[in-house]
C-alpha cells in the first residue's frame, strides 16, 4: 500500500551533506562550549570577569563560524553557543564587567 521503507540508523554528525567539513565542525563545537561557559559564569557574580571575556569571544567567534558554516547542524550550533554567549556577556557586564 505505502511501499517499502527504508531503515537507516540514526547518526549524530554534523556532515549532513556527507562531505567533512573539519574547521567548520571545530568551530561551531567551540563556539557551543565557549558560549556554555559564558552562561554558566555570568550566574555567579563573582565570575563576571570569565562571563565577560567568554561571552565577547564566544560571540564574536560564532558570528564568524555562523558565517563560513556549511550544513545545517552545524548552523543550529552556532545559534545556540552565539545566544549562550550574549546572555553570559550581558550578565557578566552586569555583575562588574571586563575588569576585577
Amino acid at each position: 500500500m505505502f511501499g517499502p521503507v527504508e531503515h537507516r540508523p540514526f547518526r549524530l554528525t554534523l556532515n549532513s551533506d556527507g562531505r567533512s567539513h573539519p574547521v567548520e565542525n571545530l568551530l561551531s563545537i567551540a563556539t557551543l562550549v565557549v558560549g556554555l561557559l559564558a552562561f554558566i559564569t555570568g550566574f555567579i557574580p563573582g565570575a563576571h570577569v570569565i562571563a565577560s571575556w567568554a561571552g565577547a569571544l564566544g560571540f564574536g567567534g560564532g558570528l564568524y563560524s555562523q558565517y563560513i558554516s556549511a550544513t545545517t547542524p552545524e548552523r543550529a550550533l552556532n545559534v545556540v553557543g552565539i545566544v549562550a554567549s550574549f546572555v553570559g556577556v550581558a550578565l557578566g557586564i552586569y555583575h562588574g564587567g571586563f575588569m576585577p
